[in-house]
């Protein structure tokens, strides 16, 4: 993760009772929402899929760059069978 150094005043937060909170990505609570990507809901086919075996990752990364796109996406599955 990015990002410099945030710097607190730690004696004015303990004196003043105060709460810090940060959050990654999205709330806990929208985690279940991850099943409506599972049960078709959410139209993914805007998206372009190249998979690559795991013996063909120095492929994919050069595919990866080569595509880079918030659309196309490069995946690496294990177990699938090379071509």
């Amino acid at each position: 993760m990015q990002g410099g150094g945030l710097e607190l005043p730690y004696a004015w937060i303990m004196r003043n009772n105060m709460t810090i909170r940060g959050q990654w990505m999205y709330p806990r609570r929208r985690g279940a929402d991850g099943g409506q990507m599972r049960s078709g809901l959410i139209d993914l086919s805007h998206y372009e899929v190249a998979e690559f075996a795991l013996e063909q990752a120095n492929e994919a990364v050069a595919h990866a760059a080569a595509n880079a796109d918030p659309f196309r996406q490069t995946m690496i599955r294990p177990g699938l069978q090379l071509a």
